[in-house]
């Protein structure tokens, strides 16, 4: 009898560590495909005002409509999940990117592509709260944080990576058969993640997950403070990289100089999310958020002194400061919400940060425009660090969570 239930737990503990690769390669693959389209627009900007002999206004229009279809709908995308399922929806969600993409490539004109995009960004819309609550489900505790830091970092493998194979394909194809390609990936991605994505039933794991939920509740506040610290995160990572260039011209760079900087700032937050993820396993998520955030401030204010070769060599420094905090703040979500409510926090927590990252730009700007590049670039410094006592304030929420102090 002892023999059989050994037997039994064996076979139930190896299905759980196939379903939690599953879960960990399907989400992982979703996020790199899906930024990669994201990304790819950048790209086709210039092809696209050639072909079509469009103004800067339209170009700013086909990515604020791909970009703004993403980030509305991904709150209505994980209520669609709740009905649905995970794979039906992020399937359909790949889908329609996937379909978005061939339609570009066969469009005629600007309103063709336009509609093209709208439809690509809906689909875009369903990986990030979708994908990411499946690997938080999929991986409990300590171990749901460093999953989705990996889950985080596959998205900038995707936004180096596709891009990468576009330009490649643009040296021997036309631009219309290279979209046709590329979309043509995604609707084969969405059979994969239909097919292979795991189905999870309230079990046993969950009714625990459940329990510890009810006696360990999150005060009410707390979900909105980790949501403050992310919005804040993403405005002040997205000032930064408003003012970057014009702080690195004004100590001569060329533009080869400036390309060459903004390389080194993405390679650094590529690394950083990942490391962060593990970091912030072992120090806790508001010990990290200090480092992090605090590394950021110093990091830019740092710069103004530095002649530009010295600029250069601390900017992957900063870009992991920069982006290393973006990993514990989303692992952090599964941790202060009941985890049927994961997929809708998630989505909520997305669209703020994505919202925040798209208006940032526009209000440093004014600023930028009234009180020059600098001071406006240490205002960004400065607003990063009112992210340390929101960070202080969730602390008690995050311990309770954990049911001690240790390791938040």
């Amino acid at each position: 009898m002892r023999w059989l239930r050994w037997e039994d737990f064996s076979a139930r503990a190896a299905e759980l560590s196939r379903d939690q690769r599953r879960a960990a390669s399907i989400a992982a693959g979703a996020h790199a495909l899906h930024d990669g389209y994201t990304d790819l627009i950048y790209i086709m900007l210039p092809l696209w005002q050639a072909e079509f002999g469009l103004t800067y206004a339209a170009l700013g229009a086909l990515r604020g409509v791909f970009a703004g279809a993403m980030a509305s709908m991904q709150i209505p995308a994980s209520l669609l999940s709740e009905r649905l399922g995970p794979a039906a929806v992020l399937a359909l969600g790949t889908a329609l990117a996937g379909v978005g993409y061939c339609l570009a490539g066969a469009s005629t004109g600007f309103a063709l592509l336009l509609g093209a995009l709208l439809i690509g960004g809906l689909g875009a819309s369903a990986q990030h709260p979708i994908a990411s609550a499946l690997v938080a489900r999929a991986f409990a505790g300590p171990r749901s944080l460093t999953a989705l830091g990996t889950y985080n970092f596959a998205g900038d493998l995707g936004k180096m990576t596709v891009p990468a194979v576009l330009s490649l394909m643009l040296l021997a194809i036309s631009w219309r058969s290279a979209l046709a390609i590329l979309g043509s990936v995604g609707l084969a991605m969405a059979v994969v993640i239909f097919v292979f994505t795991p189905r999870y039933d309230r079990g046993v794991a969950a009714a625990k997950d459940d329990l510890r939920m009810a006696e360990n509740k999150s005060p009410q506040h707390a979900f909105p403070l980790l949501l403050s610290i992310g919005i804040l995160d993403s405005a002040t990572r997205m000032g930064f990289l408003l003012f970057l260039p014009f702080v690195l011209t004004s100590k001569g760079a060329t533009l080869q100089d400036v390309g060459l900087a903004m390389t080194l700032v993405f390679a650094g937050g590529a690394a950083g999310k990942l490391a962060c993820a593990f970091i912030g396993a072992h120090i806790g998520v508001i010990g990290t958020v200090w480092l992090t955030e605090g590394l950021t401030a110093m990091g830019i204010l740092a710069l103004f002194p530095l002649p530009l070769f010295g600029a250069l060599l601390l900017l992957p420094l900063i870009g992991i400061a920069l982006n290393g905090t973006s990993s514990v703040l989303y692992g952090s979500v599964p941790d202060l919400v009941a985890p049927d409510w994961r997929a809708r926090a998630l989505s909520i927590f997305y669209t703020g940060t994505i919202g925040s990252g798209a208006l940032a730009p526009v209000l440093f700007g004014r600023v930028g425009d009234r009180l020059g590049v600098s001071h406006a670039l240490i205002l960004v410094a400065v607003m990063v660090l009112f992210t340390l006592p929101l960070a202080v304030l969730l602390r008690p929420a995050l311990a309770r969570r954990h049911g001690s102090s240790a390791n938040v």
